[in-house]
């Protein structure tokens, strides 16, 4: 049966993007354009640091069953942008090089030839390696994957599931900040560590049970799953907002409702909190 859309739904586009380095250009250009389409819910998902095939290929099989995909990426190297090609047109996506356009015009008008090194448009300063040292312990210490790091962060987000705590990790590692998450599930057990930390670096994120359940719905829709499961039950969903708010109590921490804010905004609240000038 074929989609329908109403007057008073919104379009949704999933923009995923992909980058050998942080991503800001990409996705920075990517918030322009979508500025200009306000009926539409943008969704965004960054890839940071793609510098091979085999991450890549990880991307590709992450992405490929999302809805109404826009792949904006920068990738310095041909070998690495001809798979990114090549999956658009297998797959009938949207796909944007906001880089290469500017180097070839480049390269017309002064007839040298691109070095093709990462990063090349950054001074290596000690700031630019303090934001890649961050964007690694990003990923090293999401979903709580090693406890140690919630001792050595400069941040430790909690929340429950689709509470925006990796891309929020990851938006406020280019911040040069360590961020470490951990996922909230009733009756688990929660590390020592957590109860080691400063409860001023610790931030609870919930979300509103009407928000949540739309979220959790849609992302089993997108996996082409039965929305309608124990993970998107509106009774599961106060459970687990419940025991977050009881953990939250318990650890005296600072706590966001993300239901309604972007990323941004969640971040902004974060660096405040902190004492941070964004």
């Amino acid at each position: 049966m074929p989609e329908t859309t109403t007057n008073t739904e919104k379009k949704e586009v999933n923009i995923i993007i992909i980058s050998d380095a942080a991503g800001d250009t990409a996705f920075n250009n990517a918030k322009a354009a979508a500025a200009e389409f306000p009926d539409a819910q943008i969704n965004y998902r960054r890839y940071p640091f793609i510098t091979d095939n085999e991450k890549l290929e990880n991307v590709f099989k992450e992405i490929e069953n999302f809805p109404n995909l826009v792949i904006v990426y920068t990738l310095v190297k041909d070998e690495m942008q001809l798979p990114v090609i090549r999956f658009g047109r297998e797959h009938n996506i949207q796909i944007v090089d906001t880089f290469s356009p500017v180097v070839e015009a480049l390269q017309q008008t002064t007839g040298l030839r691109p070095t093709q090194q990462i990063g090349a448009q950054h001074s290596m300063n000690q700031k630019y390696f303090d934001r890649i040292s961050a964007m690694e312990f990003a990923v090293m210490y999401d979903d709580g994957k090693d406890p140690k790091g919630f001792l050595e962060a400069d941040v430790v987000l909690l929340g429950v599931s689709r509470t925006s705590k990796t891309p929020l990790s990851l938006f406020l590692a280019n911040k040069n900040l360590k961020v470490a998450n951990l996922p909230l599930v009733p009756q688990t057990h929660i590390p020592r560590e957590i109860y080691q930390v400063d409860p001023k670096k610790i931030i609870g994120l919930t979300n509103d049970p009407s928000v949540l359940n739309e979220i959790r719905r849609q992302r089993m829709i997108s996996y082409g799953l039965n929305p309608d499961t124990t993970y998107s039950s509106m009774d599961s969903i106060n459970a687990e907002l419940e025991s977050a708010q009881k953990l939250y109590r318990e650890l005296g921490c600072y706590v966001i409702n993300v239901a309604h804010r972007s990323i941004e905004e969640t971040a902004a609240l974060i660096l405040n909190h902190l004492g941070i000038s964004d």
